[in-house]
């Protein structure tokens, strides 16, 4: 399901997801409509990087939250507020 999900949003093959890498490939997938879903976005990273899916823990896992709600927020034209946006002006949210 993922394969033809990748395919029809311009991700033919493994080659060229790893090139784009696991960020831009969700993007991609999110701009041909799929529905947002935190753990489809981490088992995307964690696959490119040859590790299990439920590897991803702590730490690495709250970095890949905020990086998720910011890849769904720009993709859906919604500008961030508060918090989010005061630390993204200074630059300490978005990875």
């Amino acid at each position: 399901a993922t394969a033809k999900s990748l395919i029809a949003a311009g991700i033919p093959d493994a080659q060229t997801l790893r090139s784009v890498g696991a960020h831009e490939a969700y993007r991609a997938l999110l701009q041909a409509g799929e529905r947002p879903h935190f753990i489809g976005y981490y088992v995307l990273q964690m696959a490119l990087q040859g590790r299990p899916w439920n590897d991803c823990k702590g730490d690495e896992k709250a970095a890949l939250r905020i990086r998720f709600d910011t890849l769904v927020a720009e993709v859906r034209g919604v500008p961030l507020s508060g918090i989010e946006a005061a630390l993204d002006e200074i630059g300490l949210r978005r990875l």
